[in-house]
């Protein structure tokens, strides 16, 4: 029988598909628990080592003798520290070591209790990769702890070989071992590269096959990428395309972008029916929640993420598969090889999503986005600050040759007005930047700077606070806390820019916005930067969306 602890179950059980099959077992009672478990399951060679000075090296030895990865265990307190000489052997020899350390609950720690200090990143920069797993209690700290394991596993083979460690806090009671079978767990597997001579590579396409609901998802990515006509046939009619705005042009032929809306508008019978059996995804961030609700409430049976530096990335909770190399290329390598029979799948999404109408809303932050995302000039850039801009962008269509750019590494307030002026300085396109108040004003010393070009156009969306905040489920924003949740404020960006040298516009209507807009959006250069501030009520913005998205609900 096996510990009931649940971190120490996903930890055993993935160890044995990994391939850690030989382990150094060191006394000590907080360790018990993993020692009992990895001891009496018969997939385990398990070898004792009483003093973990030479615990270690023991490992290393057989690691170095069978060529795969040995692990040694070993109990919390200085016991750990006694594996430092090892594991920094295993680090400068490139030697697949796992360290898996007991430990008491981080609440213990520095509180005079026994056998306790600091375990977690103990080996600093000697390890590949150091992780802390949790004590499971809910199915997120499930995910979480079977993500760790996975990555400090899979480290210790990704760019060269090398030790890692997985630090194991556990709480009493210890000595519960109720539990019969190791659990079935999720292996996360890495490809580095696509070798069309290995056998893992046409299990790989075998699989991709086997499935008939297939969607691409492509994350944000500042580049425009021309897929050969080729390719593009090849490609487009297997898959389920999307991405949004922030993925400029970087999928084989024309994407779904307007998924945001459409599944806001979809039951959860049409959720279950439309949720994918692989996804695929490349690229950075995604901003839509919706999307992200959908695949962690509808999970695929497999999830692939293609990038260049093969990290893990889970962001939908289903990640199987990671494949490092360049996501055009892992694209146009398996274009061939895909079977020729075209699934329904890519056909359904397409013709439920042309169901979905634009928005048509009276004069609002919502509408002014949309007044400006029609009557963009060609080839020019776009930048979005974060929050509504980039989310109200979103729900209309974008002429194909306007690129976009956003702050979404960190999706943060502060910094979309300097990141674009910057941009501008170096750009001989138009630059039209859509930002809300509390991120202008929060980032305007920006405009001080001594590079603002002419080729710079700024939409202010200014509703005297955060409107989005007003959006958010369940936040009741009739009390006095609104004030300051909202940054509730009465400012004007006329004066300040006036004085840095901008030709400064003014809407408070339909009629205003229109004839401003005009002059905003015009291709002809002129000799000074533009600022259109938009004035509008958040309360009413608010209420707009609640309804836009009610009416898609009764499509």
């Amino acid at each position: 029988m096996y510990s009931e602890k649940e971190n120490i179950l996903e930890l055993a059980a993935l160890l044995k598909a990994h391939g850690v099959t030989k382990v150094v077992l060191c006394p000590g009672s907080r360790n018990a628990p993993i020692v009992h478990t990895l001891s009496t399951c018969p997939d385990f060679t398990c070898y004792l080592a009483a003093d973990e000075r030479g615990a270690g090296y023991f490992a290393i030895g057989l690691a170095l003798s069978g060529g795969g990865p040995a692990a040694v265990c070993c109990t919390s307190g200085t016991a750990l520290l006694n594996l430092h000489p090892a594991v920094a052997e295993a680090f400068y020899q490139q030697v697949p070591l796992v360290v898996i350390s007991a430990d008491r609950p981080a609440a213990w720690i520095g509180q005079m209790d026994g056998q306790t200090l600091p375990q977690p990143g103990v080996f600093g920069s000697l390890v590949k990769k150091a992780v802390n797993l949790p004590e499971v209690r809910t199915e997120e700290d499930r995910w979480y702890c079977n993500r760790l394991i996975n990555e400090a596993l899979l480290a210790t083979h990704h760019h060269g070989k090398g030790p890692v460690h997985i630090n194991v806090p556990l709480s009493e009671p210890l000595f519960h071992f109720t539990v019969s079978e190791l659990p079935e767990v999720r292996v996360i597997t890495r490809y580095q590269g696509l070798n069309v001579y290995d056998r893992e590579y046409d299990s790989l396409i075998d699989r991709l096959n086997r499935y008939r609901k297939r969607m691409v998802l492509v994350g944000q990515m500042n580049l425009i990428y021309l897929f050969e006509k080729r390719y593009t046939k090849q490609l487009y009619k297997h898959f389920a395309w999307f991405t949004e705005h922030l993925g400029n042009q970087t999928v084989p032929g024309i994407a779904i972008k307007n998924f945001d809306s459409a599944i806001n508008a979809l039951t959860e019978t049409q959720m279950e029916d439309m949720a994918p059996e692989l996804l695929i995804t490349y690229g950075g961030h995604i901003v839509s929640k919706r999307m992200k609700k959908f695949l962690r409430n509808h999970p695929p049976k497999e999830h692939w993420h293609v990038s260049a530096d093969g990290e893990v990335v889970d962001l939908f909770g289903s990640l199987t598969t990671l494949i490092e190399m360049d996501p055009f290329e892992f694209l146009e390598k398996i274009a061939s090889l895909i079977n020729a029979e075209t699934p329904e799948y890519p056909r359904t999404w397409e013709n439920y999503c042309k169901t979905i109408p634009e928005p048509e809303l009276p004069y609002s932050e919502m509408s002014a986005v949309g007044a400006l995302v029609k009557a963009l000039p060609p080839s020019c850039a776009l930048h979005l600050a974060n929050s509504s801009a980039v989310r109200y962008a979103q729900l209309y269509t974008l002429p194909h040759d306007v690129e976009v750019c956003c702050n979404r590494g960190t999706s943060g307030t502060e910094g979309s007005l300097s990141t674009a002026i910057g941009y501008a300085a170096a750009s001989d396109k138009l630059n039209f930047v859509a930002i809300g108040d509390l991120s202008f004003f929060y980032d305007m010393n920006a405009l001080w700077m001594a590079n603002v070009r002419p080729n710079l156009r700024i939409l202010l969306l200014n509703n005297g606070g955060g409107e989005i905040f007003h959006t958010l489920p369940d936040l009741d924003m009739s009390g006095t806390s609104h004030k300051f949740i909202t940054a509730v404020h009465k400012t004007s960006a006329r004066g300040w820019a006036e004085e840095r040298g901008f030709r400064y516009l003014h809407a408070e209507d339909e009629d205003e916005l229109a004839t401003a807009m005009a002059e905003f959006t015009r291709p002809e250069s002129l000799e000074q930067p533009l600022l259109l501030e938009v004035v509008t009520n958040k309360n009413k913005d608010a209420r707009l969306l609640k309804e836009y998205y009610y009416q898609l609900k009764q499509l």
